[in-house]
């Protein structure tokens, strides 16, 4: 559910108060992460790289509380639900971007994750969920990247992350991640505690082949 909150009522209050005339409120951290257990999590049960990848930023994005609040325009919206945007590639070799709702379930985050993303990519269409807080997401797996740093437009406040391919080598397998963000809905950290929760994530998940 989405409802408005007074931000002078918030925690954001003082944040809210600085940064939403600022004409670029919006920053960017980045941080090389390990996804060795991701990879190998993918490898051993069928599960898409990019999926877990999804999953885990939805686990640890509920563990923090801005991620629940975003300022739009001249208000503030709380919300009880998160949603993660993929990009897809269509059948029409563009592009089109889809919601999946966050479940704690990843059977069930995984099932709708391959639904919505195919039939996004069929229809050719973006698909879009209403009431939930959206994380979004960019993979280009194309090539190896040191950073992304997202536009920023002034019309989607959203935390968003992106990533390249990841780095592997004889003993690791890294992944340098960005995160944008907008001020008024969160410290730097608040976002550093999300990096280290998205870290602490990866390396705890575990879960058995899905057929």
């Amino acid at each position: 559910m989405k409802r408005e909150i007074r931000p002078q009522d918030s925690k954001r209050a003082e944040a809210f108060s600085m940064w939403m005339s600022s004409p670029v409120p919006m920053v960017t951290l980045t941080k090389t992460i390990d996804v060795r257990r991701l990879r190998k999590v993918s490898r051993k049960t069928g599960l898409r790289f990019n999926m877990l990848m999804c999953w885990c930023i939805g686990k640890a994005a509920s563990n923090i509380e801005e991620f629940f609040v975003l300022p739009e325009k001249d208000k503030m919206y709380q919300y009880d639900r998160l949603a993660i945007n993929v990009v897809v590639q269509n059948v029409k070799d563009g592009i089109n971007m889809c919601d999946i709702p966050f479940s704690d379930d990843i059977s069930q985050f995984n099932a709708d994750y391959l639904a919505i993303t195919d039939q996004t990519a069929k229809a050719c269409k973006n698909s879009s969920l209403e009431d939930y807080m959206i994380v979004g997401t960019s993979a280009l797996p194309q090539t190896e990247l040191d950073c992304i740093v997202n536009q920023y437009n002034g019309i989607w406040n959203n935390p968003f992350l992106a990533w390249g391919r990841y780095r592997k080598r004889l003993f690791k397998t890294t992944l340098p991640i960005s995160l944008q963000f907008h001020h008024a809905q969160m410290d730097g950290a608040h976002a550093c505690r999300f990096l280290n929760e998205l870290q602490k994530t990866m390396d705890s998940l575990r879960c058995r082949p899905i057929f």
